[in-house]
């Protein structure tokens, strides 16, 4: 698997910590991530290339990531690159 740096970050973040991190880019306040704010956020992490593959957590298949959906983004993440602690 390649690693691929993260820009705007210091450390490695735990699984915890990166939902947190996601969640802070829902700039409509209404607990979901939308295409666009995914791309935004994973853009900023220095990974993207990765939010179309992404929505391969959209379990319901609605175009938003819901909370219950971030597990599966979170490990998504993982699996393309994003190094977690």
């Amino acid at each position: 698997m390649q690693t691929f740096e993260t820009k705007n970050l210091e450390k490695p973040l735990s699984e915890e910590e990166l939902k947190c991190l996601l969640k802070r880019y829902d700039k409509t306040g209404d607990r979901k991530l939308n295409r666009q704010e995914l791309k935004v956020a994973f853009k900023d992490l220095g990974l993207w290339f990765c939010c179309l593959r992404a929505y391969h957590a959209d379990i319901n298949k609605d175009g938003l990531i819901f909370d219950d959906e971030m597990d599966v983004l979170v490990e998504y993440a993982v699996k393309w690159g994003f190094t977690l602690t």
